[in-house]
């Protein structure tokens, strides 16, 4: 008769034992993670900013965008996705960089094709130089051939070991049009002071 009655109060809850079946102790589902995209400069991956992004949900919500970002990163916003029983889901923001003009990302580093003239090339000089804070001065030096790159110090991108470079690289750019007094010139260097830039490759 005890044993009866205690076996009963073991499935009733009563007695040290638990009312519930084991299936009442998963949780109930959590809401539905949503996904959305945002194209972002170069200058607001490199100083951060905010965006205004349309999620799949019919919201309009502001991210902030932290510095530093490299593309294809995702910003988690949390309960800004489709509701369930239980929560509510996340929004996940992948983040793209839209292509610079002049600047080419190479991990933290930025890289730039920088034109020069000829007489900076062969005499040297200081030539201005655009970074994502503003131009700066280059001093060139005197037989800079195309090609060389100069590095500027901290001028690229965030990064948790400190700030990447600019690395700058000369691409030397003839008159669009034609010089009678530079053609003259380079036959009499032709004729009388020709040198081989080539002669190590054969």
């Amino acid at each position: 008769m005890f044993g009866g009655a205690a076996a009963q109060g073991r499935r009733t809850g009563f007695g040290g034992g638990s009312p519930f079946e084991p299936e009442d102790l998963h949780e109930a589902p959590a809401g539905r993670d949503v996904e959305a995209a945002v194209t972002i400069t170069l200058a607001e991956a490199a100083k951060g900013g905010n965006r205004r992004v349309h999620l799949p949900t019919g919201k309009e919500v502001e991210v902030k965008i932290p510095a530093g970002l490299s593309d294809g990163q995702q910003i988690r916003l949390k309960g800004q996705g489709l509701p369930g029983p239980g929560a509510v889901g996340d929004a996940l923001v992948t983040i793209t960089i839209a292509p610079h003009p002049l600047f080419e990302r190479d991990g933290a580093n930025l890289r730039l094709d920088l034109p020069v003239t000829l007489y900076e090339a062969v005499l040297g000089g200081k030539v201005r130089v655009p970074t994502l804070d503003g131009a700066v001065e280059l001093a060139i030096p005197a037989g800079t051939s195309s090609g060389r790159t100069f590095r500027l110090k901290g001028k690229g991108l965030p990064a948790k070991g400190g700030p990447g470079d600019l690395l700058a690289s000369v691409r030397i750019v003839l008159p669009k049009e034609s010089d009678t007094e530079l053609d003259d010139l380079m036959r009499h260097w032709r004729d009388h002071k020709a040198y081989d830039p080539r002669g190590d490759m054969e």
